[in-house]
């Protein structure tokens, strides 16, 4: 399959999660109308979907799947949703970042992201509890040994989570010894009332530590978790400088961001390295 076949994949599958929560639920006739293709291809579509936990299939077609506040998909799975969302944000999260400075990055297939957009960003000192983006920094740094001014990393300890995050006493006693100037943040949910809210516990306490020790906070989510609310809240809207999102952001949503933080939109607001 080429590259643009993969990218109207993509595109396909995002807009048919979209119709399945918007509706409640599609029929696969319905959605051969509305994107013009087989009924072959969006049943293929809804299996891929199906297996990444996002949809369930029905006979027919598709409904939402029903999640408990204390459901914590793994990884590789949150690593599927949303792709190109999470590259569009991570490019405009790294124009926030100055050389020289002290970061922290959540956990998260966003942070995950947002790693690859930082390796060029020169004499940063990064602090993160997700093995995964230390991995990123790690295997740049022995793949181009010239580098110049590589991230020096400190990689929290802690007690693995679903998502490849350290959390628990360890991670939350390292974290509280530190401060750095920006924290990236990603987050299971977002919302007005219930604020940054994760499905894990020990994750949560770990993210008020991350929040206390940063002097500015910026939450990397896409669109998809406007709306959604984890067992425990972690930090209110208050709390968060930035929001960095996708152009998928309904405008009744952005608005009520723009009540509380600066909202930046990857791909429409042009001025982020300003913030």
């Amino acid at each position: 399959m080429s590259e643009n076949q993969n990218l109207l994949a993509e595109q396909r599958r995002a807009l048919i999660v979209d119709e399945v929560r918007r509706r409640g639920g599609v029929r696969v006739n319905e959605l051969t109308r509305k994107l013009g293709v087989s009924d072959m291809t969006i049943r293929r579509d809804l299996d891929a979907l199906a297996r990444q936990g996002v949809l369930e299939k029905v006979h027919g077609g598709a409904v939402p799947v029903v999640e408990a506040s204390t459901h914590e998909p793994g990884f590789e799975a949150k690593s599927g949703l949303e792709p190109t969302a999470k590259e569009d944000i991570a490019r405009a999260a790294a124009r926030l970042v100055a050389p020289g400075t002290a970061i922290a990055l959540s956990g998260g297939t966003t942070t995950y992201a947002l790693a690859h957009h930082l390796l060029d960003v020169p004499d940063l000192t990064v602090v993160t509890n997700s093995v995964r983006v230390a991995d990123v920094f790690h295997a740049a740094q022995r793949g181009s040994g010239q580098r110049q001014g590589p991230a020096t990393v400190v990689l929290t300890g802690g007690v693995r989570t679903p998502s490849d995050s350290l959390v628990g006493p360890v991670a939350d006693q390292a974290i509280a010894t530190l401060h750095f100037d920006m924290l990236f943040l990603g987050v299971h949910g977002i919302s007005t009332e219930a604020g940054l809210s994760t499905p894990n516990l020990a994750e949560a306490e770990t993210n008020r530590r991350l929040v206390r020790s940063a002097r500015r906070v910026v939450v990397v989510a896409d669109h998809t978790k406007w709306g959604v609310v984890g067992l425990s809240s972690f930090a209110s809207l208050e709390q968060v400088d930035t929001l960095v999102t996708d152009a998928g952001l309904p405008a009744e949503a952005r608005a009520e961001v723009a009540e509380h933080l600066r909202l930046v939109v990857a791909g429409e607001t042009e001025d982020a390295a300003d913030a």
